[in-house]
């Protein structure tokens, strides 16, 4: 039986962890470097580092806070925001991170995709996507749901993984910061279209989401939150101890 993973995601402003509900009302909740160290000390299978305003301001992502975070913790390390370029990606796994997630890069240059894949492998190459319903479809959304690209969802994110990326984080905007569940609706539609690993993001608001997420689809790898571990909401250890008396395998 495959491990599911538990994911602490860091959304990083101006240097520094913040939090809101459908990524509006953000509010500071620490320092990135200490937080990763904290997760990585109390069982998190991975982290998520998203600069989250990085597209949007048009600048490149911070080095300095990733390349402390990455001195500091011994998981994985999936590292997102103003991601343009294959120079992009070298400089971020130089700075220590394991796999790079790309957005709104790839919407703007879809064979940024291929192109990172074919250098650095698609195990390196994770596509986030930040999908909402409009008028009853699933709709791509960039720069931090500021854009309405157009795109349908679920085959902009078949096309992402024939281009070569290894790995779907999905990230529901009509669930997110709310906690009230996983969009297992939206997360179905995914793991139907694709055949690598989805990452569930968007919802998680106590451990009986993620045991009902698990549960539901079994396809879906891994469950990524923010706020229910950074606010002490849910303990990853607590988590963890439900998840296997519920026949879910994790890491303990």
């Amino acid at each position: 039986m495959i491990t599911k993973r538990i994911i602490p995601c860091l959304d990083v402003r101006d240097g520094r962890v913040v939090k809101g509900v459908n990524f509006e009302g953000l509010r500071d909740v620490n320092s990135p470097v200490a937080l990763a160290q904290y997760y990585s000390d109390c069982g998190a299978d991975e982290l998520v580092f998203y600069d989250i305003t990085a597209s949007a301001d048009g600048r490149k992502l911070f080095t300095d806070i990733l390349r402390e975070t990455a001195s500091r913790v011994f998981i994985p390390l999936t590292v997102g925001g103003g991601i343009n370029t294959v120079e992009d990606f070298d400089r971020v796994l130089k700075c220590g991170a394991d796999k790079v997630s790309v957005n709104s890069g790839a919407i703007r240059n879809p064979s940024l995709i291929d192109a990172a894949a074919r250098r650095y492998g698609s195990q390196c190459v994770v596509i986030s996507a930040d999908v909402k319903r409009v008028d009853g479809k699933y709709r791509v959304f960039a720069a931090g749901n500021r854009i309405d690209t157009g795109r349908e969802g679920i085959s902009w994110i078949r096309e992402c993984v024939d281009r070569g990326a290894g790995e779907v984080v999905l990230n529901s905007i009509d669930t997110d910061g709310v906690k009230q569940g996983f969009d297992l609706e939206m997360l179905q539609a995914v793991c139907d279209a694709v055949n690598v690993p989805v990452i569930a993001s968007g919802g998680a608001g106590c451990i009986e989401h993620f045991i009902t997420l698990f549960k539901t689809l079994p396809k879906v790898d891994a469950g990524l939150a923010a706020s229910i571990f950074h606010f002490g909401e849910v303990k990853i250890s607590d988590l963890k101890a439900a998840m296997a008396e519920n026949g879910i395998s994790t890491r303990l």
